[in-house]
């Protein structure tokens, strides 16, 4: 079995990383360099970057934070946020990311998954999907969780990997924030349906949720936020846990 990821993110507004409930009532969590430079320090496999207000202001990512950012690294790192063209991409990419996360760009232009994976390749192109359990199902949001699409999230899934994305980060909006757990029914029919890596977003809490997103909902890599940025679980103890749990993790 291939070893589970753990990946910090960090979500940037106004220069800041941020931490909400259910994608509101965001609060300053510190300073984006800091803690990048911390969690690849303390063993973190990879870092995501979502500039989480760029698709809502109608602007591009921050490419000078990106670089910062990527400067203190030595682990995969992905970005995201108002990304809409392969130019974006290049520009991204140049600033110092390793892969790019798009979200409400693809779901309005999904021929842009396929454009970005045939010129930079699929494992450099992760959807980001954001979702809500309603009466009718999981259904796709847009703009940090701001517009409903109508879209059924297995079907956009799926129509993503045949268009070339090579991984999936999916974030119940349900859940985040609210340190209950990953959505693992969800992640598990997903990881079941598709053939390319899944990460859980949105729920981490204790060491027990990470182990269980791993076993029950079948994730490839587990994203959390608060719980890091607020020292309430650290990653080597994390990565010890999950060890003892014979999960395999790398050290």
């Amino acid at each position: 079995m291939l070893a589970k990821r753990i990946i910090p993110c960090l979500d940037i507004k106004d220069g800041r990383t941020v931490k909400g409930v259910n994608f509101v009532d965001l609060k300053d969590a510190g300073d984006p360099v800091e803690l990048a430079k911390a969690y690849a320090e303390q063993g973190a496999d990879e870092l995501v970057f979502l500039d989480i207000t760029a698709t809502h202001e109608k602007r591009k990512t921050l490419l000078n934070m990106v670089g910062k950012v990527a400067q203190v690294l030595n682990i995969p790192f992905t970005v995201g946020g108002g990304i809409s063209s392969c130019k974006d991409v290049a520009e991204v990419l140049k600033a110092g990311a390793d892969k790019i996360a798009i979200n409400s760009s693809a779901v309005r232009n999904p021929e842009l998954i396929t454009q970005l994976a045939k010129r930079f390749g699929s494992q450099c192109v992760v959807l980001a999907v954001d979702a809500r359990k309603t009466e009718n199902g999981w259904e796709v949001y847009l703009n940090g969780g701001r517009i409903p699409t109508g879209m059924k999230l297995f079907d956009w899934l799926k129509e993503a990997e045949r268009r070339g994305a090579g991984e999936i980060l999916f974030t119940s909006m349900n859940h985040d924030g609210t340190k209950k757990g990953f959505a693992n029914e969800a992640l598990s029919e997903i990881s079941r349906m598709l053939n390319i890596p899944v990460i859980a977003s949105g729920g981490a809490g204790n060491m027990k949720d990470f182990a269980d997103t791993f076993t029950d909902g079948k994730a490839d890599a587990a994203l959390a936020a608060s719980v890091f940025h607020y020292k309430e679980i650290g990653i080597p103890e994390l990565k010890t846990y999950l060890k003892e749990e014979a999960i395999p993790v790398r050290f």
